[in-house]
Parts: structure tokens; C-alpha cells; sequence
């Protein structure tokens, strides 16, 4: 009967549910949100994530589901014992010879035009399906006797191969012999039991029973514990599906979309990950207060001094001071030694552009992917813990164009449209017959990148402005005026319309730093034009490994606000 004290047990029961394995409500949940977006990083919208590709990516812990539903252990014994049986019966010598035997005596029955016998007859020897299937190309009439026997020829020797397979591939040591179709199923057979034990015993090591073969099992086991398993795995599903609601991802259409509190979680991931990896012997993640004439008041005072500005007195601290001097009693009067004046604190606007080339060459090795990857971060940083900081991002290609935040992680490579060694285009963009749709995309434009974050930094009310320029190369386009030239190999031209770009950023006290990614097309004159641009513009440049990006360009942003208020 249902009291006080049993009815938890009841509710557990009836739905199969043990709250001490499966999964503890105190657990910290499966980290969902990552696995998704390092899927979105790669594939940007052109790819969903399924949810049998969102169960292969979460981790759950083993333990929660040993308890429940049939031994995965179990089944794999199961299957294990089949194939021995299996293995035990049948021997493999005499169903080769068969197969052998057969492929003969049809190329014997075929009787090869005059002008084809001798490449027949090779390939017959060697045994080449390819070279028989050129024969039957080479035959003319598909309707005639000969085409028609190699079609059944290229049958016969593909099982063969099959047979041959069969026996190399598992050691048989019983006695009944097996005809050739035989042979097949029981090829068949056996290499589903093997993926079977090989899902099975992922699952044991991962829990991801969503991704067992539930209808192929069934041949093989027992109905009872074939519905238990698949009880276990809905359940997981469920699981894992609310785990995902949690963390922002919703499910549309059968595809996982991505909120922006999944943003928020996986950029917090980031940055977890990121300042683990930081020296320790280096100083904190937050600069150093600078005490000064600053906006934000501290807790902590000091005695006036002239100059300090009275809107930051501490009226407690300065009126009992006068109490202790003079003692109570009306009116009080205030002294310059009792005035308190609170300690205040500077807290800089920085102004920032982040230009990420996204020209074809930065699909190489997966270079877009860091880039993307480091602006999550950064702006999660930026979001975090410096709101009063402009930031914008712009993707850089032929053309340079502002991007949102919230599409920062649909940005792909462009691909490559031209593929001449030798490229001279121009095109005038002022002309109404010309669209930037008509341009080959995947070429670098550097000078188009640097004068839009110009304009943009231009209108921030801060001294503090700076360019965080990432690419893999030397610039290959450029505007004059209203003329665009896309050149390549990379031209002197092109080079020197992107320093004069440079030039102007720095009369206008912009930094520019330049983060140079490794590439396959890479050569020493890439490293030569960033240090002349570093150079001209007092600048900065840097060379980092792609994985490391993330790291380099966060950390230098906090150095970069530390120099600000030193």
C-alpha cells in the first residue's frame, strides 16, 4: 500500500526510473552545446545537425546506465557465441575452389569477337572486373551473346572476390562444406554481428545507445530484451533532449538550431578553456585598478587633497571626522583635514575591428575555423566583462563587408571560382550592369578591409582604436576608386594601395595588429609584407599556429587595455 514512505518508491518503479544512477539530478549535465557548435564552426548552415550526429558527440557517463534495461555485456556474449558457432560449422576451402572453378567454365562458354580474344582472355587471367567491364564497352552491342555472357561473368567473379574475402577475413574450423550463395549470407551474417558487437561495446564504453542498431539486433536476441534496450535508448533520447533544451538548442524540423543562450554557454566555454592555458606566472585575467580622477567610485577613501573633486567626498567619514575633532553640538563645521575623498577608478573605452580573411585559402588545414572560433571568444570576453567596449567584426574576401555577431559562426571560405595561375581582372563597381555577385569572391582585400574599419572606428569617441587583422597572406585586390583589381600572383600594385590604406589609419591613431596563419601557398615574402605593413603603420605582427589564434589574439586585447590605463 502507498504511504508517505514507499510512494517515491512506487513512481520509481512505474517508470523504470532509479534517480541514484540515471542520471543524478545534482550531476552537472552533458555538455551539449559544444559538440553542436563545433559542428556549425565547420559547416556553417550548408550542413544540420542531426540528432544521431548530436548523440555521437555527447558524452555520457557509462555508470548511469549499468543498471538499467538488459546487460550490454549480455548481448555481446550473445552475438559472440553466434559467430563461434558459426565459425565452428562451416569450413571454407571447397566453396573457394567452387567459386574458382565457376569463374572458369563461363569464360570457357564465352566466345570473344576475333579482334577482342587476346584482351578477353588477359583478363580472364588476371582476374580484372574493370578490365572486363572495358570489354563490354568495347563490345558495341550490349544485346549480343558476348555482352550478355560478361555480364554474368563480372556477376560470378564478384563473388569469388566475395568468397575470397570471406575466408581470408575469419578463421573457420568446422567440416560442412558451403555452396557459393551460402558463402554470401553467411558473409553477411557474420559482418552484421560485428558491427553489432562493435555498437554494442561503444555503447558500453560511451552510453550512446541511441546509435545501436535496434532492427538488427532483434535477428539475434531474444523480443524481451530487444523492447528493453529500446526503452533504455528513448529514454536516453528524452534525456538528451531536454539537456539540449536547456542549453539553448532547439529541435526544428528534425535538426538542432542554435539560440543564443547556446551562445553564451559555449563562449563561456571558450573562455574557461582558453585562460586555463595561460601561464600562471602571468598577471591575472582583469587589469589593474589605476587610481585616479576616474568614473567608477572604490570603497576605499583618502584625505583631500586640492584638486580632488568633491562629488566624490564621503559624507559619513568627513562628518564624523569633525564630531571627533570638535565634539557634538550644531552646526558642525567642516575642516579641509576632515573632508574623505573616495578613491575612484579609470575605465578606458577601447575601440576595436576584427578583419578575418575569408578568402579560399583559409579552407586550407581548416584555418576559418579558428578564426571563428576566436571571435566567439573574443566577443564573449568583450560581452563579459568589458560591455563598454566597441567591437565590430569584418569579413574580409574580395570585398570587405561588417558581419553581426549572431552570424559570425555561418561564415565560410569563398570558393574558388578562378583557377588560372595567372589572374588580371578589374571590374568597375560604379556601373549598374556590375554586381558584387559577379565577381570572382575568394581573392584578399586587405585594403577594402582596413578602410572600412577606419570609417567605422572613426566615429568612436575613444583614443583607444585599434585593428586586429587576420589572414594567411599577401593581399590580392584592391579599389581605386570605384575600380576593383583582382591580381594574382599578389602584385606590387596591390601591395602598395594596402599600405597607403595603412598609412591612413595610423594619421588617424589607429594600431593595426597583424596575425599572420600559417598556409600551404605561404612563401617568405607573405612574412616580408607584414612586417612592412607592421613597420609603416607602428604596428605589430604576429605568427601563430591556427589552434593557438584564440589564445594569442585574446590575450593580446587584455595587454593592449593594461597599456591603456597604466
Amino acid at each position: 500500500m502507498a504511504n508517505r514512505q514507499t510512494l517515491g518508491g512506487v513512481i520509481h518503479a512505474y517508470q523504470q526510473y532509479d534517480p541514484k544512477r540515471f542520471p543524478s539530478p545534482t550531476q552537472p549535465p552533458p555538455d551539449m552545446t559544444s559538440a553542436a557548435f563545433e559542428h556549425m564552426l565547420m559547416y556553417g548552415q550548408r550542413r544540420e545537425l542531426t540528432p544521431e550526429q548530436l548523440a555521437r558527440a555527447i558524452k555520457i557517463d557509462p555508470s548511469q546506465i549499468s543498471g538499467l534495461g538488459p546487460s550490454i555485456d549480455a548481448l555481446i556474449a550473445i552475438l559472440k557465441e553466434r559467430r563461434r558457432k558459426i565459425l565452428e560449422r562451416f569450413e571454407t576451402s571447397r566453396v573457394s575452389k567452387a567459386a574458382e572453378r565457376a569463374v572458369a567454365e563461363e569464360a570457357q562458354q564465352l566466345k570473344p569477337p576475333k579482334n577482342l580474344r587476346e584482351r578477353f582472355h588477359s583478363a580472364v587471367k588476371n582476374e580484372q572486373i574493370r578490365d572486363l567491364e572495358r570489354l563490354w564497352y568495347a563490345a558495341g552491342n550490349d544485346q549480343s551473346a558476348f555482352a550478355r555472357g560478361l555480364v554474368s561473368l563480372i556477376e560470378t567473379l564478384g563473388d569469388k572476390y566475395l568468397v575470397e574475402q570471406l575466408a581470408a577475413k575469419y578463421d573457420f574450423t568446422g567440416r560442412e562444406s558451403l555452396s557459393v550463395p551460402q558463402a554470401l549470407q553467411v558473409k553477411e551474417e557474420l559482418e552484421k554481428i560485428d558491427d553489432l558487437i562493435k555498437q554494442l561495446e561503444e555503447a558500453r564504453e560511451t552510453a550512446q545507445i541511441g546509435l545501436i542498431d535496434m532492427d538488427a539486433l532483434a535477428e539475434f536476441t531474444e523480443p524481451g530484451d530487444v523492447d528493453q534496450l529500446s526503452a533504455l535508448q528513448q529514454q536516453i533520447q528524452d534525456y538528451l533532449r531536454e539537456m539540449a533544451e536547456q542549453q539553448g538548442l532547439e529541435q526544428r524540423g528534425g535538426s538542432f538550431q542554435l539560440t543564443p543562450k547556446a551562445y553564451r554557454i559555449f563562449q563561456a566555454k571558450l573562455l574557461e578553456k582558453l585562460f586555463s592555458e595561460l601561464a600562471p606566472s602571468r598577471s591575472g585575467r582583469h587589469q589593474n585598478n589605476v587610481i585616479g580622477e576616474g568614473a567608477v567610485e572604490l570603497q576605499t577613501t583618502k584625505q583631500y587633497e586640492f584638486g580632488d573633486s568633491v562629488a566624490n567626498m564621503d559624507i559619513t567619514s568627513s562628518f564624523v571626522n569633525a564630531l571627533i575633532r570638535k565634539g557634538p553640538g550644531t552646526p558642525v563645521r567642516l575642516d579641509q583635514e576632515d573632508i574623505e575623498i573616495h578613491r575612484t577608478r579609470n575605465s578606458p573605452k577601447c575601440a576595436t575591428c576584427v578583419l578575418m580573411d575569408m578568402s579560399g585559402s583559409m579552407r586550407y588545414d581548416g584555418q576559418y575555423i579558428n578564426v571563428k572560433r576566436m571571435a566567439l571568444a573574443l566577443e564573449g570576453l568583450i560581452r563579459g566583462e568589458y560591455p563598454g567596449d566597441y567591437l565590430q567584426f569584418i569579413e574580409m574576401y574580395s570585398f570587405a563587408k561588417p558581419v553581426p555577431r549572431g552570424k559570425l559562426i555561418e561564415l565560410m571560405p569563398k570558393p574558388v571560382t578562378v583557377h588560372d595561375p595567372i589572374v588580371r581582372l578589374r571590374a568597375d563597381m560604379s556601373r549598374d550592369d556590375v554586381s558584387e555577385h559577379q565577381v570572382p569572391p575568394h581573392f584578399t582585400n586587405i585594403q577594402h578591409a582596413l578602410s572600412t574599419a577606419r570609417r567605422m572606428l572613426s566615429t568612436q569617441d575613444t583614443p583607444n582604436r585599434q585593428i586586429v587583422l587576420i589572414t594567411d597572406g599577401l593581399p590580392t585586390a584592391h579599389f581605386e576608386q570605384q575600380m576593383l583589381y583582382l591580381l594574382y600572383p599578389p602584385d606590387p600594385r596591390t601591395e602598395e594601395a594596402t599600405l597607403r590604406e595603412g598609412q591612413l589609419c595610423r594619421r588617424e591613431g589607429i594600431t593595426i595588429n597583424m596575425f599572420l596563419m600559417p598556409s600551404w601557398s605561404q612563401t617568405e615574402e607573405d612574412v616580408r609584407f607584414a612586417y612592412r605593413l607592421a613597420e609603416s603603420t607602428k604596428g605589430r605582427v604576429f605568427f601563430t599556429a591556427g589552434r593557438d589564434l584564440d589564445r594569442y589574439v585574446v590575450w593580446d586585447y587584455l595587454s593592449r587595455r593594461r597599456d591603456i590605463v597604466s
